[in-house]
């Protein structure tokens, strides 16, 4: 049974107050049936900080995100959704610098392989609708169920053997 909108907020901010993006995921469906659109903007906003906060902790600690870990898990994702965001609104370079964190960020070799690709993407300035469809295998990824782009064409191998960086 749904929870009344003041029993939602009451979870949320109990949520926000513990940092746990993990939880404020779970809650998001229930959010999106009660605020407003201007809330949600407000929802999001508060699980990128928590995440930009997460983030600045492992890189001042020098540690790498757990994949197995669920709120590394949430951090990681939510940096993905505002990396893939930076994207689609067209702020390549800002998209790139989160790619390039995000792909030594993980302790997860397919996930930080995969956001190579994607920065490599950005470097060589190839907008993100001709990512998804020249370099990206939607339906592949779909497949996975992976909450990130991770599967690629032939097309990607091309990327990466024509890249000017060094992505080892």
């Amino acid at each position: 049974m749904p929870r009344n909108e003041e029993d939602l907020k009451k979870e949320i901010l109990k949520a926000q107050e513990s940092a746990d993006i993990a939880s404020l995921y779970v809650l998001e469906e229930e959010a999106h049936s009660v605020f407003t659109e201007d809330d949600m903007h407000g929802y999001y906003a508060n699980i990128l900080d928590l995440a930009l906060e997460n983030l600045t902790n492992a890189l001042e600690s020098h540690r790498k995100m757990d994949m197995q870990e669920v709120q590394d898990f949430a951090t990681t994702r939510a940096l993905y959704e505002y990396a893939m965001e930076h994207y689609s609104e067209e702020a390549i370079k800002d998209a790139s610098a989160l790619f390039e964190v995000l792909s030594g960020l993980t302790n997860d070799a397919k996930f930080s392989s995969a956001l190579k690709l994607h920065w490599i993407a950005t470097l060589e300035n190839i907008s993100l609708d001709d990512f998804i469809s020249k370099i990206a295998d939607i339906e592949l990824t779909q497949s996975n169920c992976t909450f990130y782009i991770s599967s690629f064409t032939k097309e990607a191998q091309l990327l990466l053997d024509n890249a000017k960086i060094e992505t080892e």
